[in-house]
């Protein structure tokens, strides 16, 4: 499982010009799933993630986490996540989670999310999104399964 976490002032995903979801500060997370991911790994993910301590300090210090900055979650499904570009210059798709997998699991994400955060808005699994977002700092977090 793969999540890759922007800190946000503001994001938003839309699907077919409407907006389907929208967070103040926070993070836009990506994820991606693969079919050996399961509940466990989730939940090791999320864990990870909301425990970040990633958001400044009143010193300007990364010491905070998302509670502490009260800050939202956009999580938007993003099976890209595992192109395999090793070969030629068509990226291959086939480590990616089959769909009714991945959209399991990403519901179960959102799930878990949601019993920790107040404010967990999603996009739409297997639509075409457009995502804006105004990354703060850059932060931009990679977290892979395999080296947790």
């Amino acid at each position: 499982m793969r999540f890759v976490i922007q800190r946000v002032k503001h994001a938003s995903v839309s699907v077919g010009g409407e907006v389907v979801g929208k967070i103040d500060r926070g993070y836009m997370v990506l994820v991606g799933v693969c079919d050996a991911d399961d509940e466990a790994i989730a939940d090791k993910m999320v864990n990870k993630m909301i425990n970040l301590r990633i958001n400044r300090d009143a010193e300007g210090k990364t010491n905070l986490s998302l509670a502490d900055v009260e800050g939202g979650l956009l999580i938007i499904s993003q099976f890209t996540l595992y192109a395999n570009c090793k070969k030629g210059n068509r990226p291959s798709f086939v480590d990616a989670g089959s769909p009714e997998h991945a959209n399991a699991l990403y519901e179960y994400i959102l799930e878990k999310c949601r019993e920790r955060v107040p404010v967990v808005e999603k996009g739409m699994f297997g639509e075409e999104m457009a995502v804006e977002l105004l990354n703060d700092g850059p932060f931009t977090i990679i977290l892979d399964s395999n080296a947790l």
